[in-house]
C-alpha cells in the first residue's frame, strides 16, 4: 500500500481527447496502430481507427499502453521490454500506462485480452507486442527516410534515433513522430532472434519500482475525489444466505453517516465521510440473517462428502493409458495412500475495493482488478446503462493471486453508488469481509494406488481426485461433458501445457466431482499445486516402499520427459543431492510442469528434538522456454515459496455453521521473515516456446518440504498444513 496517507492524492485519469488524440498540444505526438495479428477482429479495427500502443511524445518518451494488470509480478515491464526491443527504443524514457476496457470494446478490442491471470501475461501477449514495437519501428524508419528522400533500407535505429548510415545524419524518434503517423503500417514485420536481444533477456529494472518504494505509486484504497464518501459492506456470512432485515435508526444519527443502504439480496452498507465510520457503525448495526440451507454445514461434513467420492463408481477421465485398473486387481504387491487438501483464501494484502460514480447518463469505476473487462461488464450490469455510458479505470494491485478476477466488490460498488447519484463512493472491505467472502482454493481429497512388480517397478499408477471444481463454480459452460480440464492441472498427457512428467505402462488419472456450497476460485498455481503434491508425495512413497533412491526412480520413469528430467537434474545437483549435508540436514525433490513451463524444487530442512521444523534452502529449477527478464522471474520463484510454504506450514481455511472460521491473519497465518528459507533459482531457459513464471514454482515447495521432513523423520505427512501435526521423529 501507498505510503502516503498524509497527503491523499486522487489519480490522474487522462480525458478522451488525452486518450486518443494525437495532437502536440495535448502533448501526444503519434499513436501507432498495432493490429493484432492472426485475430478476424484486426482488419476491422485498423479501419476503426488509431490503436493508441506505442505513443512518441516530442522529448522522446514513450508511452506503452498494455492491458494486462500489474499486481507485483512485472508484467508491465516484461511487456514492456518485449515492445522497445522491437521499437529500438531508449529503455531510459519508457514508461507504461493502462487502457481502458472502455474505450477497448469501442475499438472493437484491439487491445485484446484484459485479462491476467495463469500466468499468461507475458506468454499470451509476447507475440502481438513485439510485432507493436517493431511495426512503430518501421514506420518511424520510414518517415525518417522519406524526410532524407532515401530508401530506408539504407536507415537503422538504435535507443529511440534514427541514423542513415551513408551520410551519418540523425534524427529522433519524436522529431518524426507527426509524420510516422501518416505512414502506412507494414503488412507484415519480422521479428528479432531472441539470441540478438538487447532489452528483453536483461535485468532492467522493473518500471514501477521508485513509485512503490517512494509511496508514489497510488492504490485503489488511496483514491481520494472532491466530494468523495466511503462505504464499509457486511455481507452474510454464510455461503448463500441473504439478508432480512436491519435497524438503519439504530447508527444513521451518528457522527458521519450518510446512508445505510441494502446491497442486493445478501448485503447491508454503511456510507459515512471517513471509512472508519463507516466501519464502525456498521459493527453495532442491527441485522438479522437467512442463513439459508446451508447453515450445517462443517469441515467434518464435507470431508466426508469428498471420501464418499474416492471410490465411487463414476468418474470423469482426465488421463489414462493401458488398464490400470486390471492390472491393480491382479497385481499381487499394491501401495496406496489417501491424501488432501484444504480451503485456502487469497489473503491479499490489500483487501478488495473499488471506488465507482453513477449519474443517470455515466458510471465511472476505479478499481484494482485482474480483469479490466469482467469488471467492465459487473460495471455495466450493476448500473443499468449502455456500456458506451460507462468505464472502468485500472489501478495497480495490493496483490491479486487470482482472488481479484471476480468482481463482486465492483458490482457492490456501483450498486451503493447509484444510492447516492453524482457522488464518488470508495467501498473498502474490512480483512474479516475480505476474508469471510473469498473465493477459496477448492478443496479435494486424492486416493494414490500403485501396482508393483518384483523388482519395484510401477506397472500401473490410479490417481481418483474427489473435491470441487472451479469451473463449476465460476464458468460452468466451459464445463464439456461433465469434464473440468483444469483439474487435470500437471496430469495431462504430452502437451505445451501442464503434462505429467513420468511415462507408466498402465496410467488412470479419473474424477469424481464433489461441490460443496463455498465458493471456489483460482488461487494462485490453482490446482497443479495440489496435485504435484499428491503425485511428487507418493512417488517418494514407492521409492521408500520399494527401496529406490527418489532421485534415481524419477529419473527412470522420466527417460521420455527430457524437459522435465532437466530441471530435475539441475535442482538436485545444485542442492547436493547424494553428497555430505550438514549434520541434521535433509533434502526432499519434487518437479511439475505447469502454466507451460517446467520447474523443479529441492528443498533442505531439518526437524528438531521437539519437533521444530526449519526449511534451510529450496533450490529451484525453472525453464519457461524464453527469459524476459531474469531478475523478475527469481523475485518471482522467491515470492512462489513465500505462497507456497505459507499454505503448506498453515493455510487453512476452516467451515462451521456454514461460514468460514478463520476472520484476520491471528488465525490465518502465513509465513513470517525469519521463517524463509534462502531460494536459489536456476533459469535455464531452452527456447522454442513461453511458459509462465508467477505459478509454476508454487507447486513444487509443499511436497520437496514434505518428501525431506519424511527424509529427516521417517513421517509421512498427506493433509495439510503442517501447522497440525507434531514432527517429532518417529
Amino acid at each position: 500500500m501507498s505510503a502516503a496517507t498524509t497527503s491523499p492524492r486522487a489519480l490522474p485519469r487522462l480525458s478522451r481527447r488525452q486518450f486518443i488524440g494525437a495532437s502536440a498540444s495535448a502533448g501526444l505526438v503519434v499513436a501507432f496502430h498495432i493490429p493484432l495479428a492472426g485475430t478476424a477482429l484486426a482488419q476491422e479495427a485498423a479501419a476503426n481507427e488509431v490503436n493508441a500502443w506505442v505513443v512518441v511524445k516530442p522529448d522522446d518518451t514513450i508511452i506503452i499502453r498494455i492491458a494486462r494488470s500489474e499486481m507485483g509480478q512485472g508484467t508491465l515491464t516484461g511487456l514492456a521490454q518485449l515492445v522497445a526491443e522491437e521499437l529500438d527504443a531508449d529503455w531510459a524514457k519508457v514508461t507504461t500506462e493502462y487502457p481502458t476496457p472502455g474505450q477497448n470494446l469501442a475499438r472493437k478490442r484491439v487491445w485484446g485480452n484484459f485479462g491476467t491471470g495463469g500466468s499468461q501475461g507475458i506468454r499470451q501477449s509476447q507475440d502481438y507486442v513485439r510485432k507493436g514495437g517493431a511495426t512503430a519501428r518501421m514506420m518511424l524508419v520510414q518517415a525518417a527516410a522519406d524526410g532524407w528522400k532515401v530508401p530506408a533500407a539504407e536507415c537503422t535505429a538504435a535507443k529511440s534515433v534514427i541514423t542513415h548510415t551513408p551520410s551519418g545524419r540523425k534524427t529522433s524518434y519524436g522529431k518524426v513522430a507527426l509524420a510516422a503517423a501518416k505512414v502506412a503500417p507494414p503488412e507484415t514485420v519480422a521479428l528479432k532472434d531472441p539470441k540478438d536481444w538487447k532489452l528483453a533477456g536483461k535485468r532492467l529494472a522493473r518500471l514501477d519500482t521508485i513509485d512503490k518504494v517512494t509511496g508514489k505509486q497510488i492504490y485503489g484504497s488511496d483514491l481520494v475525489f472532491p466530494g468523495m464518501l466511503n462505504a464499509a459492506i457486511k455481507d452474510c456470512p454464510v455461503f448463500g444466505g441473504k439478508l432480512k432485515s436491519f435497524d438503519a435508526a439504530a447508527i444513521e444519527k451518528r457522527p458521519g453517516i450518510k446512508k445505510v443502504v441494502r446491497v442486493g439480496d445478501s448485503a447491508v452498507a454503511v456510507v459515512a465521510d471517513t471509512w472508519w465510520r463507516a466501519k464502525s457503525a456498521l459493527e453495532i448495526l442491527p441485522v438479522v440473517w437467512d442463513n439459508g440451507p446451508n447453515e450445517k454445514v462443517s469441515s467434518e461434513s464435507i470431508k466426508a462428502f469428498l471420501k464418499e467420492g474416492l471410490d465411487a463408481p463414476e468418474a470423469i477421465l482426465g488421463n489414462s493409458n493401458g488398464d490400470a485398473r486390471a492390472v491393480l486387481a491382479g497385481s499381487a504387491r499394491k501401495l496406496e495412500a489417501v491424501y488432501s487438501y484444504p480451503y485456502q483464501n487469497h489473503a491479499t494484502m490489500e483487501t478488495m475495493n473499488a471506488t465507482a460514480k453513477w449519474t443517470p447518463e455515466r458510471c465511472e469505476v476505479w478499481t484494482p482488478t485482474q480483469n479490466g473487462e469482467a469488471a467492465f461488464a459487473a460495471c455495466v450490469a450493476a448500473a443499468g446503462l449502455p456500456s458506451a455510458q460507462c468505464d472502468v479505470y485500472k489501478i495497480h494491485l495490493g496483490g491479486g493471486f487470482g482472488r481479484r478476477g471476480q468482481s463482486d466488490y465492483v458490482t457492490q460498488a456501483v450498486l451503493i453508488a447509484k444510492e447516492m447519484p453524482g457522488t464518488p463512493i470508495k467501498l473498502i472491505w474490512s480483512r474479516e469481509e475480505d476474508m469471510l467472502h473469498g473465493r477459496y482454493h477448492p478443496i479435494t481429497q486424492c486416493k494414490m494406488r500403485a501396482a508393483l512388480d518384483e523388482q519395484g517397478n510401477v506397472t500401473a499408477l490410479h490417481m481418483r481426485i474427489s473435491g470441487q471444481s472451479i469451473l463449476a463454480g465460476l464458468a460452468p459452460q466451459s464445463i464439456v461433458n461433465g469434464k473440468d480440464p483444469v483439474v487435470f492441472q500437471g496430469l495431462n498427457p504430452p502437451a505445451p501445457e501442464a503434462s505429467i512428467g513420468y511415462s507408466f505402462p498402465n496410467l488412470l488419472i479419473d474424477h469424481a466431482m464433489r461441490n460443496p456450497h463455498v465458493p471456489p476460485g483460482f488461487w494462485r498455481g490453482v490446482n497443479l499445486n495440489q496435485n504435484t503434491i499428491y503425485l511428487e508425495s507418493f512417488i517418494d512413497e514407492i521409492a521408500f516402499a520399494t527401496k529406490q533412491d527418489p532421485l534415481a526412480l524419477r529419473r527412470k520413469l522420466m527417460v521420455n520427459h527430457p524437459k522435465h528430467l532437466a530441471v530435475l537434474n539441475a535442482a538436485a545437483e545444485r542442492a547436493g543431492w547424494g553428497k555430505p549435508l550438514p549434520a541434521g540436514r535433509f533434502l526432499g525433490l519434487a518437479q511439475c510442469m505447469g502454466f507451460g513451463s517446467y520447474v523443479a524444487g529441492c528443498a533442505e530442512v531439518s526437524v528438531n528434538a521437539e519437533g521444530k521444523l526449519t526449511v534451510h534452502r529450496i533450490v529451484a529449477a525453472t525453464d519457461s522456454g524464453h527469459a524476459v527478464n531474469p531478475q523478475q522471474i527469481e523475485a518471482q520463484v522467491e515470492g512462489s515459496f513465500v505462497y507456497g510454504l505459507s499454505a503448506a506450514l498453515y493455510g487453512e481455511c476452516t467451515v462451521k455453521d456454514g461460514r468460514m472460521e478463520q476472520e484476520n491473519f491471528n488465525t490465518y497465518q502465513v509465513l513470517k521473515m525469519d521463517e524463509m528459507p534462502k531460494v536459489e533459482t536456476i533459469i535455464m531457459p531452452s527456447g522454442g516456446f513461453w511458459g509462465g513464471v508467477g505459478e509454476p514454482t508454487i507447486a513444487v515447495a509443499a511436497p520437496a518440504v514434505l518428501n525431506a521432513i519424511f527424509a529427516a523423520t521417517g513421517k509421512r505427512i498427506r493433509d495439510l498444513p503442517l501447522k497440525n501435526h507434531d514432527l517429532k521423529k518417529a
